[in-house]
């Protein structure tokens, strides 16, 4: 039997330390990066309390487009794409810009929700935003249109490759014992060190990894997206999720007033306020949290977002579509009207950061994806020494030549 084994898990040995040497430089940017952003929103929050936070007042708070005007009034900042408000009477309210003809964003800024001064723009934000797009894209061109999506992608399937070839490879004689598993043996010096480490710290994780990468999948192909929601979600909100502009049969409905309002959207930039009222008739104005983004190409749409108050996670929210120009709702996605497989795609970037388990969830993925360097180390390593090992073996056969 074991001679069996033997060239099978010699095939896998070289697959694993092939495909580890050639991507263990792309994996370990993508675990650091990950890693950082672990707690981006806990870090914003404490660099830029100062901006974040106002005093509660029992004044009036502006609509979106009254708090627009009066920060346009104090300078040029870019042309609004997306407003960002809370129904806590101490929380500022956030503005976000469209890209420059050149491409660049212009830094979002925060407002006095009651009487639309400026309080200034949040530190950190093009910190982060370079760092994922240096996760999820590696900084090449096209951002998620182009290569680098792709890239990553397939360095994801390949790490699955990895977590299953990597307990086969090192299937323990006694493979019932915890501690065979568990256990590093930091008494060991060297190449055993490194097999240790590499080995068992690669158990310990290999759990987030998995979960880390099946979702990971989600971002880099369409694909895999369309698989999920067929698997998972009830076809017609399979429909609505990869066709999600314009709303499925919002055209066909509209007819030609659709166009009409167009035209009207041609004349006059778009508004929130419309928007903003509506939504607020379909949530009781009862909310924690809502996002209200314009369309960036032509259209009258405006996505809104809206989370409860009792949340912190990103796919806890209701979802709408309200036209800007009417405020009529063209669609309604709701939460609670989800089946549990909805719910669990609408979670993926929570899974896929652990912050569905809360703090210590995300703490355990933050920690899992920063040790993706060391697997790097030493398996780099272990490739060294083990061709050392074959070189030092093969030396001797030399000296076996007749006559000699």
């Amino acid at each position: 039997m074991n001679d069996v084994r033997r060239p099978i898990k010699a095939a896998l040995l070289q697959v694993h330390s092939l495909a580890g040497l050639a991507l263990a430089l792309l994996w370990a940017v993508v675990g650091i990066t990950g890693a950082t952003m672990a707690f981006e929103d806990e870090i914003e929050a404490s660099l830029n309390s100062h901006v974040m936070r106002v005093d509660a007042s029992a004044t009036r708070r502006l609509t979106p487009d009254e708090l627009i005007a009066r920060l346009q009034s104090a300078g040029d900042f870019g042309r609004p794409s997306a407003v960002t408000m809370a129904s806590d009477p101490s929380a500022a309210t956030r503005i976000r810009f469209a890209r420059s003809e050149g491409g660049a964003r212009p830094s979002s800024v925060y407002v006095d929700p009651y009487d639309g001064h400026l309080l200034g723009s949040p530190r950190g934000e093009d910190f982060f935003a370079a760092v994922r797009k240096l996760h999820r894209w590696l900084l090449l061109p096209g951002d998620g249109n182009g290569i680098g999506r792709k890239i990553t992608g397939s360095a994801a399937v390949c790490l699955i490759v990895m977590l299953i070839t990597g307990p086969v490879l090192r299937w323990p004689y006694r493979a019932r014992s915890v501690k065979m598993w568990l256990k590093p043996n930091l008494g060991l010096r060297g190449r055993g060190l490194h097999r240790s480490l590499h080995a068992v710290i690669g158990t310990w994780v290999l759990p987030v990894y998995l979960v880390m990468t099946l979702t990971g999948l989600w971002y880099s192909f369409e694909w895999y997206k369309a698989g999920a929601n067929w698997l998972l979600a009830r076809p017609q909100a399979a429909d609505a999720a990869m066709q999600p502009k314009p709303p499925r049969g919002a055209a066909a409905a509209a007819g030609k007033g659709e166009a009409k309002i167009e035209a009207k959207a041609e004349a006059k930039p778009l508004a929130f306020d419309r928007v903003w009222t509506t939504f607020l008739q379909q949530e009781n104005n009862d909310y924690g949290r809502v996002l209200l983004t314009l369309p960036a190409g032509a259209g009258t749409a405006v996505r809104v977002r809206s989370w409860p108050r009792d949340s912190s996670l990103e796919s806890v929210r209701d979802e709408f579509r309200i036209d800007a120009v009417t405020g009529r709702v063209i669609s309604s996605d709701r939460y609670a009207d989800k089946t549990f497989g909805e719910r669990v795609l609408a979670g993926v970037l929570d899974i896929h950061r652990g912050a569905i388990l809360g703090w210590p969830g995300k703490l355990a993925f933050m920690l899992a994806a920063a040790m993706m360097p060391l697997f790097a180390v030493t398996g780099l390593l272990l490739y060294l020494s083990r061709r050392r090992h074959r070189r030092l073996a093969r030396q001797p056969m030399g000296h076996l030549v007749p006559g000699e």
